[in-house]
């Protein structure tokens, strides 16, 4: 009896949950379309619709000219992310710096030059991969996303990794990595080994602004991206 009493259990927590969440958004009026097949987590889309539950085209249009928090006021140009739309690896960064505003891509300044190095390195094209950050605007001087930021922004990227589907994620740097893993363990803890957001494997590395200012930590960068490309070419 008490073993077929707790599956029934986390049923009911999880419907209270839900229901609590409606009730608090109704309060706040926010939309519930993560109700929807499209928001759904990222188990086995395949078997609730038979196809892609979402694009990417779907999320910028719904991202829309963004003002759910602030920074929409602030930017000059929306952030949202590129590269191939069913990449196998994805980046995520932390927010677009003052070049990325300027353009409207994502890692196109001296960090993101690098990271296209590194991309090189592993035997792959920018264009391969996907690279995104969790805020689609620059905070002012590249201040931390603070919380209302990362509520608003997130959902968006979490829709972007349903409809890319990658094998990996790579988290670039400290706040991306306490963002997306919910820890606040140092990156040093965080990297070298494989976490899951969303159901996909993900790997925190140091972030390539990060390694302009300390050089030496290239080496645990190199080790991070062979792991990544060695899960890869297993899956392949």
């Amino acid at each position: 009896m008490g073993a077929e009493a707790e599956p029934q259990g986390e049923l009911l927590g999880l419907v209270r949950s839900l229901l609590e969440r409606v009730r608090l958004d109704g309060e706040l009026r926010k939309p519930i379309s993560y109700l929807s097949l499209e928001n759904m987590p990222l188990v086995a889309p395949q078997a609730l619709s038979g196809g892609d539950s979402t694009s990417l085209e779907a999320v910028r249009a719904e991202l829309g000219d963004c003002r759910r928090c602030p920074l929409g006021g602030l930017r000059r140009r929306l952030v949202f992310g590129e590269g191939n739309p069913h990449a196998g690896l994805v980046f995520v960064g932390e927010a677009p710096g003052a070049d990325e505003d300027e353009q409207g891509r994502p890692f196109v300044g001296r960090a993101g030059q690098l990271l296209t190095k590194i991309i090189t390195a592993m035997g792959l094209k920018r264009e391969e991969v996907y690279i995104c950050n969790i805020l689609k605007c620059r905070p002012p001087g590249n201040r931390n996303p603070l919380p209302d930021e990362i509520a608003a922004c997130e959902p968006f990227l979490i829709r972007q990794i349903e409809a890319i589907r990658p094998q990996i994620i790579c988290a670039l740097g400290s706040f991306a990595a306490h963002t997306l893993l919910k820890s606040e363990a140092p990156i040093s803890v965080l990297r070298g080994r494989f976490h899951r957001y969303q159901g996909v494997p993900l790997m925190p590395t140091f972030h390539p602004a990060y390694l302009l200012r300390n050089p030496g930590a290239k080496k645990q960068v190199w080790e991070d991206v062979q792991a990544i490309m060695k899960v890869l070419r297993e899956r392949i």
